[in-house]
Order: C-alpha cells, then structure tokens, then sequence
C-alpha cells in the first residue's frame, strides 16, 4: 500500500473557553471568603483597579434597584430576564465605548487610613496570636534532654514524622536511613519521645498509644494493660464475655477496665493541632416581612471597585500616551472591565437562585425542616432559564442566612422518598426523623435499623433498611451494637 501526503479540508465546531469566560466561570464557583482574596489580588496585579470608600455607588456601579432588599419573593424582577448567563458568544470586548463606560465610574480614591499617626497604630503583636504546635512542644521538650547530639538528630528526625495526631506513620526503617543509623538506635530514640507530653504521642498504633499512656500512669500488669495487650481485638468487637471467659473473671471487672480505658485519649497530639478556621459568612439573606420573604444580598466585606482615575485620564485623551502605554492600558482595562461586570453577574445569578430556592421550599421557611420538599438543579434552571451546570456552581459554597437558620444554598436539593400517603419527601427530612429517633431511643437497648424502618413506616414514610443504613452513616450515626450504652 503507497503512502502519500494529500490536503484536505475540514470544517468542525467546537468550544473554545476565552479567558474572559475562564474567569467568569471561575467567580461563579468560588465562596465568598475566596471571592474577597481573589479580588485583593487583582487590586495588587491590575493598576486600572481601585477600591473605593464610597457606599453611595450609582446604579451601574451596583446592582439594579430592583434587587435591593424591599423586593419580595412575590414579585419579578425586569431587569433579571435581561441578564444573560455566562457564555462566549458575545463577549464584544473590542467593541466596548469605553468613554461612555467610564463616565459612570467617579474618581474614588483608596480607602482611607483611621490612624493619622503611627504612634497611633496598635503593635502587630497585640494582633497576631499563634497557638503552639505539636511539633513546637515536642521539640522544646527536646531541647531540655541531655542527650547526645547524634542522637538528638535522629530525635528530630522522628518528631518531624509525626502527624498532627500524634502518630508515627512512618517506618523506622526508612528513619534510619534518612539519619544514616541503626535501626535499634531509631527504636531507642523513639522510646525516649515517647516519654515526651502529652502521653501516648509517638505511637504507631492505637494500641501502642493506650499503652504508653496506661504505663505512664504506673499501671504496668494491671487488668487494664492485660486487656490492651493481649485483648485489643475483643475489646474493638465490644466482646467483653469473651475477655471475662479467657481471664477467669468478672464481666464487670471487664467493664470497669473498659470505662477507664474510655478515659484514654486516642488522639494525643490533637491538643497542639494547628487546623485552620473556616468561617462561614452569608453571601445572602432571607428575611420573613408579614407573610411574605424578602432576599438581600450581603455586599458587606466586598470591595468597591472602579477604574483608577490616572488611567481613565489617559484612556479617554486627557495624557499623552505611547502606543505601547496604550496597549498596556487597553489590556488592563479590559480585565478590570470584565473582572467588574463578572463579579455584578455573580451577585445577580446568586439572587436569582435563591429567590427560586424560596419559591420552590416556603413550607420550609414557614415550618422547618420536616416541610423541606424534594427539590433537583433541573427544576431551578428550567424556573430561571439556566443550565444546570451554572446552578450547581452558584450553589457551591454559598450560604444563606435564613428565618430556620444557616444552610448551604446545595442544602435544599435533595432526592425524593415515597410516603404511604402517595406523596413525597425530601431525604434530608428523613434524616432529621431518624436523628429524632436515636435521639428517643434507650441507651441501654438501641433501635437497629430495621426497628427505625418500622418507626418510620408508622410515621408515614416507607423507606429500604439499607436507605436507613446509608443514611445513617452520612449523619453520623453509630449502629445500633455501637451506640449500645453498657455502664
């Protein structure tokens, strides 16, 4: 068969993501804290942008008048049907009258400082607070050793491979060859940090960590020791006729030693952990006003941008500029453009999703959680004319602030459970029934999951054993030989 080299011709369509569109996306997903970073670092990369300290903003500036807080759920809005949602199609950039775009930006300046003198400035120490790490302790415990230096390498060595938890993961074999030492050395050094505070840290087991800790109390051959040694599996499998059997002794020996083994902590070096605080701040809010719900944006936290005046000056002729100053502002110009319409965009597709949310569930807001109907990203993009996919981003991370309380705006989708009845509910409504039932239930005597189909049913809700398995796990709950309070 002969090779040739031919030309030809093909035509095909496919989607090209412009940066702009990249962007768009991006912002739409975000959550609010991660909003603000983004912005705060478009002010520190683009010198066309500027926060403002003015909150009387005109209308192009901020969002319609239409979507202030004095709009009620009952009421449409004319200037959300003309919102498009975020495409690539006409994006027009090019074509933008940017001197009629500007005249509706005022010369804002920065926000201004509230101290006039640095004296006035209150000390970065009296600020900033750092809490110590487990690490930190460890190492400072260290230094108070006498030990020998070689040995107080491999030391660090170690205490740099425990987790945040207080746990070695790693294998001492790989330790000794980081350190280039004996492996009986490593397991030495070892032993002497698991001396160190809090008890129990070093351990490569959680056995291993019980018993560092019931030894460090000088409990060494006593019933506790002996079941955590040599009984660690019965105690997990909560087998504790099975220990009494094998020790010759009394089952509630056995229970006493299990309510002082409780007492252990399984996590030492959580005390000293270092996990980061996530706060969780409204995008949205959803106010009850007589019989009827009014939707307000947060817009507190968000900077104010606008366009620098120095570059608006020189954009629309009043500086001389070169023709490479003038790209380079045309170029900034645009981002900051778009980063501004963008952000607008993001704030409107957030009001109009929540005002669906509340079309959709009002028995929620009116009665609470056991009303919360079944709800699909489909239905609320058929009701405002999106794709499902912009819902699904809108509804990540965002929260809203409500008459029953804070939920993820992705909270109040949810599948559907059948009802004796005919009708439906929403399963995360189910799931607050079964909390109410392990909540009623005796200790001593736990419901198993097939006791809570049987409740369930009485209450009108036909649901699997397996959905009441599966269910229960999401929330949290132990099963029913777990939760089964024995002391």
């Amino acid at each position: 068969m002969a090779l040739e080299i031919r030309q030809q011709l093909k035509m095909s369509q496919q989607l090209v993501m412009t940066p702009q569109l990249q962007q768009a996306i991006k912002l739409l997903q975000l959550s609010r804290l991660e909003l603000v970073d983004l912005v705060r670092q478009e002010l520190e990369e683009n010198p066309i942008l500027e926060e403002t300290s003015d909150q009387a903003l005109d209308e192009e500036d901020g969002l319609p008048e239409g979507e202030r807080s004095d709009d009620s759920i009952g009421e449409e809005l004319p200037v959300q049907d003309s919102i498009p949602e975020v495409s690539g199609e006409s994006e027009g950039l090019a074509d933008i009258d940017w001197q009629s775009y500007l005249e509706g930006y005022s010369i804002g300046g920065t926000t201004a400082d509230n101290y006039e003198e640095d004296e006035d400035r209150p000390s970065y120490e009296s600020l900033l607070t750092k809490g110590t790490s487990l690490a930190e302790h460890l190492l400072w415990q260290l230094g108070l050793s006498r030990i020998h230096p070689r040995d107080c390498h491999i030391a660090t060595e170690l205490i740099g491979n425990i987790d945040e938890d207080g746990y070695l993961k790693v294998p001492l074999e790989e330790i000794s060859e980081a350190v280039s030492a004996n492996v009986n050395d490593v397991e030495r050094i070892l032993n002497l940090v698991q001396k160190f505070d809090p008890a129990g840290v070093g351990a490569r087991s959680l056995q291993e960590c019980l018993l560092i800790q019931v030894r460090q109390l000088d409990m060494q051959d006593s019933l506790v020791e002996i079941m955590l040694r040599d009984h660690i599996d019965s105690i997990e499998a909560r087998r504790f006729n099975v220990i009494a059997k094998e020790l010759e002794i009394a089952v509630d020996d056995v229970l006493a030693a299990i309510r002082f083994i409780s007492t252990l902590d399984p996590h030492p070096g959580r005390a000293y952990g270092q996990e980061d605080v996530h706060y969780v701040l409204p995008d949205i809010f959803v106010h009850r006003i007589g019989d009827e719900y009014v939707v307000t944006l947060n817009d507190e936290g968000l900077p104010n941008l606008r366009i620098n005046s120095f570059y608006r000056s020189a954009l629309s002729g009043g500086k001389a500029v070169d023709s490479k100053t003038g790209e380079y502002i045309q170029e900034k110009m645009r981002g900051a453009v778009w980063l501004i319409k963008s952000i607008h965009q993001r704030q409107r597709t957030i009001y109009k999703v929540t005002k669906s949310i509340v079309k959709f569930q009002k028995d929620f807001f009116d009665r609470g959680i056991d009303y919360l109907m079944p709800l699909v990203l489909r239905d609320v993009a058929e009701d405002i004319e999106m794709h499902e996919s912009t819902i699904s981003r809108v509804t990540t991370n965002k929260y809203v602030q409500t008459p029953q309380g804070l939920y993820e705006l992705k909270y109040f989708f949810n599948s559907s459970i059948n009802t004796t009845g005919g009708d439906s509910i929403a399963s995360e409504s189910v799931k607050s029934r079964i909390k109410e039932i392990v909540a009623e239930e005796n200790p001593k005597k736990p419901f198993s999951d097939q006791k809570i189909v049987e409740l369930l049913e009485k209450k009108g809700i036909s649901i699997a054993r397996r959905t009441v398995t599966k269910y229960r796990e999401m929330i949290g709950i132990r099963s029913s030989s777990e939760r089964k309070c024995l002391f």
